[in-house]
């Protein structure tokens, strides 16, 4: 069984970090930014639109009407909106790299991309609030002063993003295999522990009669 892993995170649990030291660990490739370059090469969107996508959900209502509205214009004009458009470039590349690599997927809603996939795992990094704001300002380099602020606005943005483009629930626990508070765990003993999952977990067929 290939391994491949995709990492969902609140905003300063340290997921990234997390889903790094995995991929090492693994011996795999590691796909965060490496999916923006390919979105970028392949859609022709900017590449500072594409970082900005989720973001631009920390209003729900106002990502939901944008959502909803085509802005195109002329006969045989896309139907999709550009937040659509922009959703679908990220998608096509995880579902290139499920389907033809191993890896360890960082965010970008990977774990429903790739849900009906055998063989993936999907894990959820999430920590308590003042353990979040302090690896924000400490590890993220964020403004102490805004670091409570910015967590917050993340987490509504990656929520909004990723329960309008799924029609599922971000952070419960159905969605995923196993989750994680990396409060309680440094972040090389949760790469360990993930790792450990994924050699010992078990694998169900997926083909198999009902």
């Amino acid at each position: 069984m290939k391994k491949l892993i995709t990492i969902s995170r609140e905003y300063g649990s340290g997921g990234r970090i997390i889903g790094k030291l995995l991929a090492e660990k693994l011996g795999v490739p590691f796909y965060d930014k490496e999916i923006i370059d390919k979105a970028v090469e392949e859609s022709g969107f900017s590449r500072e639109l594409i970082e900005s996508a989720e973001l631009k959900a920390k209003s729900s209502f106002a990502y939901n009407l944008a959502s909803a509205l085509n802005f195109s214009e002329g006969i045989g004009a896309s139907p999709l909106s550009v937040n659509e458009k922009l959703f679908l470039a990220q998608f096509q590349v995880i579902k290139k790299i499920g389907e033809e690599n191993e890896g360890v997927i960082v965010g970008r809603c990977a774990d429903y991309v790739l849900k009906d996939m055998p063989g993936v795992t999907n894990v959820f990094i999430y920590a308590e609030t003042e353990d979040r704001i302090k690896r924000a300002v400490e590890q993220y380099g964020d403004d102490p002063e805004k670091a409570a602020q910015l967590v917050a606005t993340y987490d509504k943005a990656r929520q909004n993003y990723y329960n309008y483009h799924t029609c599922q629930k971000w952070g419960e626990y159905k969605n995923y295999n196993l989750s994680i508070n990396s409060s309680y765990i440094s972040e090389e003993e949760a790469a360990e522990l993930i790792a450990e999952y994924v050699e010992r977990r078990t694998y169900r067929d997926e083909n198999r009669d009902e």
